[in-house]
């Protein structure tokens, strides 16, 4: 993946978690996936393409999943109810909208949103680019970003190179 699309998903992130579910996100440093990090309980998923083709993950362990739901639809959700899938679909799909608008002039589609719920499951990506993997801290838990792209076309206005300070930062 081009690290100059990195800040697009931080920038969103932040802006999504901060305006819909009213939490502050603090960003670890991304890292490409490994074993160690393909284990989640919930996932929404959302298809890239056009210009670019992958996908985005949000992965979350179950009990975050849920107050994050419960806090973006203003109501208690557990996993079990239908509501609850549509909403962390529908932060994966601000998640990868926002993001996407960064993306220089290129021409991107987002697919709607999947969302997979059981123990330890594992979302498995196209392994012709690296999934790079954006931890998130919550104060309501942790979660991952993972995303898998492949650029088709280079864009008309390169989007803000990764800095230091933000690939790496914690706020």
């Amino acid at each position: 993946m081009d690290v100059r699309f990195i800040n697009p998903f931080i920038s969103a992130i932040k802006n999504v978690f901060g305006t819909m579910v009213q939490t502050e996100v603090s960003i670890g440093r991304p890292m490409i996936r490994t074993d160690e990090l393909r284990s989640a309980d919930v996932s929404g998923v959302i298809g890239l393409s056009g210009d670019v083709t992958g996908a985005v993950v949000l992965s979350f362990p179950g009990k975050v999943a849920s107050k994050l739901a419960s806090r973006f639809a203003g109501v208690e959700l557990d996993v079990g109810q239908e509501d609850f899938s549509d909403a962390v679909g529908e932060l994966t799909n601000m998640v990868a909208g926002n993001a996407k608008k960064d993306f220089g002039g290129l021409s991107v589609s987002i697919s709607l949103p999947s969302v997979i719920v059981g123990a330890g499951h594992q979302v498995s990506q196209s392994s012709s680019s690296p999934q790079l993997v954006i931890p998130c801290q919550t104060p309501l838990g942790p979660f991952n970003v993972e995303v898998a792209m492949v650029v088709h076309k280079k864009s008309e206005a390169k989007p803000e190179p990764a800095s230091p300070e933000r690939v790496g930062a914690t706020t």
